[in-house]
């Protein structure tokens, strides 16, 4: 599956120096240019990493920092998320290689209106050491992926981790992609476009009483779970989020007519 898609490495608040050391150093064995870091929980530049990272130095120096996850994935169209629990997660598990086949995928055909997909970044996200990724930033993911391992103990350590996925995307990399279905379906859209969707969303659904504050946190995550599995493109979150706007505006106004009588939703 031969490709020039960049795929960048995302960390989610490490902990362990050696741990982001040792990761770095897999980008290099591997040929992954990028690593990120969200709100590191140790020096990524102290002695420890710069031991563990070894020739993979330069990706460790030049890992770029983030405050929050969707600042890390702003710019990616297809994320890919691990996680060390096989049920109760937003979306399906699934089992290597199949998610960093899809990570790799190209599109069917090139889109004239927006960015092309070699100008995205495709994301490898780990999580915590201690307790992985929550429901929340799981739901940033395009596809979830979990190491199969023997049924007594399935933890893995991160940079453990990071290399048993690394080394099968290598692998994918390494072989033919097979041409793309008639019917493929279009690249995703970046993540900063439908961060922008669930944003205007929220607030007008809040605004007619579809939500109310106290439980808006849930109800969204079912609809993110649900625009995540569809895997809109960029003209798809843009025809939505022109919808939702255009709402807004209509319900402001009907707001301030006097006489306007407000109900709830059916």
């Amino acid at each position: 599956m031969s490709t020039t898609a960049a795929v960048v490495v995302v960390l989610v608040e490490p902990a362990g120096a050696r741990n982001v050391g040792s990761v770095a150093r897999l980008c290099a064995n591997f040929e992954v240019n990028e690593l990120r870091l969200v709100a590191p929980r140790c020096d990524p530049n102290g002695q420890e990493a710069r031991q563990m990272a070894m020739h993979g130095g330069s990706v460790l120096t030049q890992a770029r920092r983030f405050d929050s996850l969707a600042e890390a994935l702003a710019d990616c169209r297809r994320v890919v998320a691990a996680t060390g629990r096989c049920a109760g997660e937003p979306l399906p598990v699934l089992p290597l290689p199949g998610p960093l086949e899809w990570l790799l995928a190209e599109p069917a055909a090139p889109q004239a209106h927006q960015p092309g997909p070699e100008q995205a970044a495709r994301a490898l996200v780990f999580g915590r050491e201690d307790r992985g990724l929550s429901n929340d930033e799981l739901l940033q993911a395009g596809r979830l992926l979990r190491i199969e391992t023997g049924p007594d103990y399935g933890s893995l350590n991160l940079s453990h981790a990071a290399a048993v996925v690394l080394h099968a995307l290598h692998q994918c990399r390494k072989r033919e992609a097979p041409p793309p279905p008639a019917e493929a379906l279009p690249e995703p859209s970046r993540r900063d476009e439908l961060e922008g969707l669930f944003s205007d969303a929220e607030a007008l659904l809040l605004a007619v009483g579809f939500l109310y504050p106290h439980t808006a946190h849930a109800r969204l995550a079912k609809l993110r779970a649900l625009l995540q599995r569809a895997q809109l493109s960029s003209s798809e979150v843009a025809l939505l989020r022109g919808m939702v706007r255009q709402l807004r505006w209509a319900s402001r106004q009907t707001a301030g007519t006097p006489g306007a009588q407000q109900t709830g939703p059916s």
